[in-house]
């Protein structure tokens, strides 16, 4: 399970967490479920949201698993009912589902004038693709938003969580959609953000730097275990000198959720990254 940084009360709290089966989104549950609150978990994989949900009950906390597919609106208003059946009004949301494709990405960092044969250049990118992951994380965000923020408005109050990325802060080669989708986000996290003060509703987001999962562990490192020459690249930009590890974020989440450490902030995009956003590279 997921180690505690601290502990804070979030007793009072009904949490619906998008993607939560999800390395890092299985971590902020039990995170939350650690500190108190109820949390339903949202995830169009079925399987594994109801075992992420089973094993958190099988620590003695309160979750219910709720899949639906977070780009089906009807589905993410089930998935409302089924939270809300068992623990009554969603008082947190957690934006956490996304995601890239191959179809929306290259091959080359950078274009040349005679790119390598067979390489999947910039122009080769498929426009369903870019559709796609545009969807993943932004539109999910949103019909997220109106489906579980129509309640919070109603009661005046709520939180809203927004897991973006640092290509948000500095975009990354080879993968334009994604880069450019979590900006979007970004973005849209201080609108709501704006949008909904009058209402009580807070809304943050967190920017994930580079961090080592089982999911991402073939990318970053060959089988010996030395990191990929992407991977040096990004250790070299990154001052802390190192991965992140899915427990480094616990803190910063932990922080937004509670309205008595945060209650005052909202609209911020918070990296947690080791310092790659600071740095210039010289």
């Amino acid at each position: 399970m997921t180690k505690l940084p601290f502990e804070i009360d979030l007793s009072g709290e009904v949490a619906a967490v998008t993607g939560g089966s999800g390395v890092l989104m299985s971590g902020f549950a039990e995170a939350l479920a650690a500190c108190g609150a109820k949390v339903g978990l949202i995830d169009r994989n079925a399987e594994k949201c109801a075992a992420e949900a089973e094993k958190i009950k099988a620590a003695g906390w309160k979750a219910v698993a709720a899949p639906a597919d977070c780009l089906d609106k009807t589905e993410i208003e089930c998935a409302r009912e089924t939270i809300e059946k068992a623990f009554g009004r969603v008082t947190l949301l957690v934006n956490g589902a996304g995601g890239n494709s191959p179809r929306a990405q290259c091959d080359n960092e950078t274009m040349t004038r005679e790119p390598s044969p067979g390489a999947r250049t910039f122009f080769d990118i498929d426009e369903d693709g870019f559709k796609y992951v545009f969807d993943l994380n932004i539109l999910t965000a949103v019909l997220c938003a109106q489906v579980f923020a129509k309640g919070m408005a109603e009661a005046g109050k709520g939180n809203i969580i927004n897991i973006s990325s640092m290509n948000a802060f500095r975009p990354l080669t080879k993968i334009p959609a994604y880069s450019a989708a979590k900006a979007a986000l970004s973005n849209l996290t201080q609108w709501l953000a704006v949008h909904f003060a009058p209402c009580g509703i807070r809304c943050n987001a967190i920017a994930p730097g580079f961090f080592s999962t089982k999911q991402n562990s073939e990318l970053l490192f060959g089988d010996d275990g030395t990191p990929t020459a992407r991977t040096g690249k990004i250790l070299r930009g990154t001052p802390l000198g190192r991965l992140g590890d899915p427990e480094d974020l616990i803190g910063t989440f932990l922080w937004l959720a509670s309205n008595a450490a945060s209650g005052f902030v909202t609209g911020t995009v918070i990296p947690v990254d080791g310092g790659f956003s600071a740095y210039s590279g010289v």
